[in-house]
């Protein structure tokens, strides 16, 4: 299922993609303003952003240009009631993937939503072999090799490895772990989950006790750097 972020000062609109959004079986969370939008990009974990313009504290343009700044490459969607072209040619120019206009129809939207996302997943799956910290993975198969000597790994280890892969550069948070790998099992914890990428050091990362991969993100969960 995959996790959209709308954020839109419209409490109205914001309600109603929600609603909809949801009919159509995606996971959505909100942000009333681009300064709470910002923060939760920053701290969350998300596959698109449905992103206004015209917000209070930081527009839409700003968002979009500061998380490209913080390489976060997650795929964005402006909404904007502005029609000018030049708006247009701004939005992309700082990273927007795709531009919408209110008032729009939830079919057009939901259209490029689509698109976005397959393209984005086929981009990830294009190739199946993947250099992850001293590793050379192949996710589909369950493979880890060092210097062509296979690894012995779970597949939770897998999993866990390739979530993080999948939003490298961004910061996970275990409730993220939690909800996407074990879903939310009341069996695990955060502790849980801090112990699991102790373990996974262990095996991806050259030096273990100064990581440079898998890095903490103190009192939030982790990110992972190429």
């Amino acid at each position: 299922m995959a996790h959209l972020l709308v954020v839109d000062d419209e409490e109205k609109m914001t309600s109603i993609l929600k609603d909809n959004l949801e009919f159509e079986g995606y996971q959505v969370s909100t942000a009333k303003d681009g300064r709470e939008g910002l923060q939760k990009i920053r701290e969350g974990s998300y596959d698109m952003i449905l992103l206004d313009v015209m917000m209070p504290h930081i527009s839409g343009f700003d968002v979009c240009k500061q998380i490209r700044a913080d390489g976060i490459a997650t795929p964005v969607i402006i909404l904007t009631a502005k029609g000018e072209e030049i708006d247009k040619v701004l939005g992309l120019e700082l990273g927007a993937d795709d531009y919408i206009t209110k008032p729009f129809s939830l079919r057009e939207l939901l259209a490029r939503i689509k698109a976005i996302l397959r393209r984005t997943q086929d981009l990830i799956s294009g190739t199946d072999e993947h250099k992850v910290g001293k590793l050379t993975v192949h996710f589909s198969s369950y493979d880890a090799f060092e210097n062509g000597t296979q690894i012995a790994m779970t597949h939770r280890e897998f999993d866990v490895l390739k979530y993080l892969w999948q939003h490298k550069n961004r910061t996970v948070s275990r409730d993220d772990l939690l909800s996407s790998i074990w879903q939310m099992d009341d069996g695990i914890t955060a502790r849980t989950v801090d112990n699991f990428i102790l373990h996974l050091r262990q095996k991806v990362e050259f030096n273990p006790s100064h990581p440079r991969h898998i890095l903490t993100v103190h009192g939030i969960g982790y990110k992972f750097i190429d």
